[in-house]
This record gives C-alpha cells, sequence and structure tokens, in this order.
C-alpha cells in the first residue's frame, strides 16, 4: 500500500508549505497523541485563491474546491509537526467554516471537498466525524476555512 504523501502525488497534487499564521497563534499544537491544526484558509502560494460568500459570490461547487485547498493546507501543517503523514493513525475530527449567504443551506457538500480529499490521502484513516457550520464572515473574506484533529503514533 502506497504512503499518504504518495497518494497526494498520485492525486496530482503537491503538499505546499505551512501557510504562516496571519495573527497570533500557530499551525499546529500536540498534545499527547492528537495533533490539532489551527483553520486553514484556501491560501495558494500565499494568495488567498478565493474570497466572498458562498451563495453569493461564490458558488458551492467553487468552494468544495476551496475547502479541498484548506484541507490540503492542513494536511501539511500536520506533516510539518509529526514528519511523515504514515505516523498519522487516522482523522479523528473536521470543522469547516463556510462563510454563507443568508439564504444557503449548503454547507455540508461545501465541506465534502476537504472530507473527500482526507479520504484519498488516509484512506480507512481519514474517515472522521465532522461539523460543517455556516458563518457570516471569515478571517480576509475567505469562503471556507477548515481545521482538523488528527491521532499520530
Amino acid at each position: 500500500m502506497s504512503t499518504p504523501e504518495e497518494r497526494i502525488t498520485e492525486l496530482g497534487l503537491e503538499l505546499p508549505d505551512v501557510v504562516p499564521p496571519v495573527a497570533s497563534y500557530v499551525p499546529t499544537a500536540r498534545t499527547g497523541s492528537l495533533v490539532y491544526t489551527s483553520g486553514q484558509v484556501p491560501m495558494v502560494k500565499g494568495e488567498l485563491a478565493v474570497s466572498g460568500k458562498v451563495g453569493a459570490e461564490v458558488t458551492a461547487e467553487v468552494a468544495k474546491d476551496q475547502a479541498r485547498i484548506c484541507a490540503l493546507n492542513a494536511v501539511a501543517a500536520l506533516k510539518a509537526e509529526v514528519g511523515e503523514l504514515s505516523r498519522v493513525v487516522r482523522i479523528v475530527k473536521v470543522v469547516g467554516f463556510v462563510a454563507s449567504a443568508p439564504d444557503f443551506h449548503g454547507q455540508p457538500q461545501v465541506i465534502n471537498g476537504a472530507s473527500d480529499l482526507l479520504g484519498d490521502i488516509f484512506g480507512e484513516a481519514g474517515r472522521h466525524a465532522r461539523s460543517a457550520v455556516g458563518v457570516a464572515a471569515l478571517p480576509l473574506d475567505a469562503s471556507v476555512e477548515v481545521e482538523l484533529i488528527a491521532e499520530v503514533s
């Protein structure tokens, strides 16, 4: 079976550099066998990929792609913390925030972009509990933000 890093390559993706914090926090915090990532917005090479409210300026499909970028950024932070992604026992929990227009109710489908990517990278260990929450606004006017909790060996 291939490693998570090999699966990332097989998916045609490249693990990005860890997104530097934009405020007073660290990208990850570890306690025992759990690693918590800070919320990740869809930064690509230092730039916010898309901004605006989902259901207004941003379509649900575009937002789903942005959630995938957020998850990839979270995986990069996780790898920086633990060294090798094969040390991930499982992704325990994902929390996804969607900056939503008042009449948008498709937050779960948007956050599927993150959940599906984690399953593609980690297989069964990528299946997780999850919350998908609609919010009025996110930092930098991002459309999506994702954080995760991982158990590591």
